[in-house]
């Protein structure tokens, strides 16, 4: 590993930590997290120089304090505070106390939209620049800037909620809140809501790696496990999603051998680890789905019937068009197309699926295996318009041409 990856690897690990620090001490989210940001800057500017300090925690903390009180100090009246609070840190009051799972509770505030809760975890916990997070998103930087700033202004407004809350229904529900946020990420990296490439990397790590954070932050949760697990053996099949040219590969078609044995590996140990613990839960049951996948040794050799049968508990504990839509490609697969068609029904009613594209691509997929070649082209055609996926749109505009020969 080459040195600047190392000091950009250290820098993220510690950032939320830091952040975490300054916003419990002094309640500031927007004006801690740009002094933080400004530390950051000159640790990446001073360390290769001058040499890594001996407590990389501390310096960071001094500096973003030193920051945050030039801040605060433009108003006089709270000058003297502030300077006895900054001289207490620097002459070495830094706890060991880690509060990213505090930040991360802060950053999945209930009061923030799902936009601003992604946006902010990524920039607050993952150290990830607004440009990139822009860029990731598929948005101009000057829109990403407004919308943190938007969350940044809810927050001061709302309180800061510090310390996380105490163990029970709420703290339950934040949690709850910080797992779907992190889930989120993933999914918008692993296959992108827009754009021309069907994957974005950066974002599956990032998301597998605050996952990580989280699990050694809850360690008896089994959810966060299970969440873990389904990254691990899902981001397992990305190397063979796309041709080299980036076309879509369907999951029946993709090349096995292509798979992360490694990361297959670690996933399935963790859903063996935790399935049947204790309370069963969404990501654990889609984990243990995505086990199946994994482990089979080709599309024919898929337990289908074991999938089926985890669909209908998923959708027991955790109800949801998507879930239904996955369940109906598995009753296809197990009872024939007809009976898939079936199960998709009465979703082309809910209004939760009103424009989206994979309603459309799996009737389409549906009809085409049942024999209705005309009704299939134009399934696929709808799906294909839905979708701001460029890769997405030429494989169901390829499967339509298909279709109608």
């Amino acid at each position: 590993m080459s040195e600047p990856k190392a000091l950009d690897s250290v820098l993220r690990e510690l950032a939320p930590q830091v952040l975490g620090v300054l916003v419990r001490r002094y309640g500031q989210f927007d004006a801690a997290e740009d002094a933080v940001q400004e530390a950051l800057l000159a640790a990446a500017v001073q360390w290769p120089r001058e040499g890594t300090p001996a407590n990389p925690r501390a310096w960071l903390i001094s500096v973003a304090t030193r920051r945050l009180v030039d801040e605060f100090r433009s108003d006089s009246a709270r000058r003297r505070r502030e300077a006895a609070d900054v001289d207490a840190t620097v002459s070495g009051d830094v706890s060991d106390r880690d509060d990213t799972l505090a930040l991360l509770f802060l950053c999945a505030h209930p009061s923030l939209s799902p936009p601003s809760q992604l946006a902010l975890t990524l920039r607050a916990v993952g150290g990830l620049t607004t440009a990139e997070i822009a860029a990731a998103f598929l948005v101009p930087e000057t829109t990403m800037a407004q919308r943190i700033s938007r969350a940044k202004q809810t927050i001061r407004k709302s309180g800061h909620d510090f310390p996380p809350p105490a163990p029970g229904s709420e703290r339950a529900e934040r949690l709850r809140v910080v797992r779907q946020v992190l889930y989120l990420i993933f999914n918008e990296g692993y296959t992108a809501s827009g754009g021309p490439e069907l994957q974005r990397a950066e974002l599956t790590g990032e998301a597998i790696r605050l996952t990580r954070m989280l699990r050694e932050l809850v360690p008896g949760d089994h959810e966060t496990a299970g969440l873990l697990a389904l990254m691990l053996l899902t981001d397992a099949r990305r190397a063979a999603r796309t041709t080299a040219n980036g076309e879509l590969v369907p999951l029946d078609r993709q090349d096995r051998a292509l798979w992360s044995k490694e990361r297959i590996t670690e996933g399935v140990a963790l859903v063996s680890a935790t399935l049947g613990r204790g309370a069963l839960g969404p990501y654990q049951v889609q984990a243990a789905i995505a086990a199946l996948h994994d482990e089979a040794p080709d599309d024919a050799g898929t337990d289908w019937r074991q999938i089926l049968a985890l669909y209908e508990v998923l959708e027991k504990i955790s109800p949801g068009p998507i879930v239904t839509l996955n369940r109906a490609v598995a009753v296809a697969r197990t009872q024939g197309p007809l009976a898939g068609l079936a199960a998709i029904a009465d979703l082309a009613g809910d209004e939760r699926m009103t424009g989206n594209h994979r309603l459309a691509a799996v009737r389409a997929h549906l009809l085409d295996q049942a024999g209705f070649a005309e009704e299939a082209r134009e399934a696929y055609l709808e799906a294909a318009r839905l979708t701001t996926s460029a890769p997405e749109q030429r494989y169901l505009t390829s499967r339509a041409v298909l279709t109608s020969r």
